[in-house]
């Protein structure tokens, strides 16, 4: 069992994350990828990830056992940046802190021989694993982003959207039966009997495609409080506004943009929906945008959209 303690402070300071983490999204696909107890619903991927990246496979999975203790400084918090960030991050980690945490690692797992120098932080094997974390990405998750994407999206929109209108206690409920909410204690089944302090500094709960089962936390309490979360399917909501009751006010096609980004979307995919072109479907999102309805993120090549709080309420009539 996992109890984590919460203070009227923490409350004030938890929140979901921005985004997705890609190397929290690395570390537990290595997982699955492992894993005894087999996902039904990973099925497919997990076949088409067999054989790409197995390189980088070879170098990333013994220090990311599926069971146990892995080091914290392979999912450093400078990843909700994205990829490259978190790689520079793992590149940076203190001596003393690989050495701590490789020496753990290898009390519990077999570890290979370059382990040690790893332990050292020799720059030739730290920039070995920052490559192979970046040749795995793009040969297995890469692949599959727009899925994962669209799947933590929904869920982290659905979280913070219930965080900004009924508070932090009433977004701590949403996770139910995953996550139990007995103020001030949030209660999770876990695979070891631990009680986590926040003093203060709140809790950042991360949306994962490829988190099952049981939430992740760090073992190092020192380190800013996180707790990855399997992501859920977003649940049906409410029905959204019949499109003669908004195009008076934003216009048909802008309407039909608003209704289309009741899931998240590239610029791309908005188009194709929404049944405009490329400029035009930029240039609504763009319009929205500046209304408060919309939020753009830049995501690579690629610009994605999604509502904001306001947008949803517009669209589900609830303002």
């Amino acid at each position: 069992m996992l109890r984590i303690h919460f203070s009227a402070g923490d409350l004030a300071r938890t929140r979901v994350a921005d985004g997705l983490d890609p190397l929290w999204e690395i570390v537990l696909s290595i997982h699955q990828l492992h894993e005894r107890r087999r996902d039904p619903v990973l099925r497919s991927w997990r076949h088409d990830a067999r054989t790409p990246g197995v390189r980088a496979q070879r170098v990333l999975a013994p220090l990311m056992p599926p069971q146990g203790y892995f080091p914290d400084f392979l999912t450093p918090a400078a990843a909700s940046g994205g990829l490259e960030c978190g790689i520079d991050a793992v590149l940076s980690t203190p001596r003393h802190q690989l050495r701590s945490e490789v020496t753990l690692l290898s009390a519990r797992n077999p570890v290979p021989a370059w382990a040690r120098a790893l332990a050292d932080g020799e720059c030739d094997t730290l920039r070995r694993v920052g490559q192979a974390l970046r040749q795995y990405h793009a040969s297995v998750l890469e692949p599959s982003w727009q899925r994962i994407t669209h799947r933590t999206e929904a869920d982290r929109l659905n979280r913070s959207r219930t965080q900004c209108r009924l508070g932090t206690e009433a977004m701590l409920r949403t996770f139910a039966p995953l996550l139990r909410w007995q103020p001030p204690v949030l209660c999770a089944d876990y695979p070891v009997d631990r009680d986590m302090h926040l003093h203060g500094r709140g809790l950042l709960l991360v949306p994962s495609y490829f988190c099952r089962r049981t939430p992740v936390a760090l073992v190092n309490e020192t380190l800013l409080p996180v707790l990855v979360y399997p992501a859920r399917p977003e649940p049906p909501g409410p029905p959204a506004v019949p499109e003669s009751r908004l195009a008076p006010l934003l216009g048909h096609t802008r309407t039909a943009v608003l209704q289309t980004l009741r899931h998240p979307r590239t610029t791309t995919e908005l188009a194709g929906h929404a049944g405009v072109s490329l400029s035009s479907a930029s240039e609504h999102a763009a319009v929205l945008r500046r209304a408060g309805l919309v939020t753009s993120t830049r995501e690579s090549h690629c610009v994605r959209h999604a509502l904001t709080p306001l947008g949803a309420e517009l669209l589900t009539g609830n303002t």
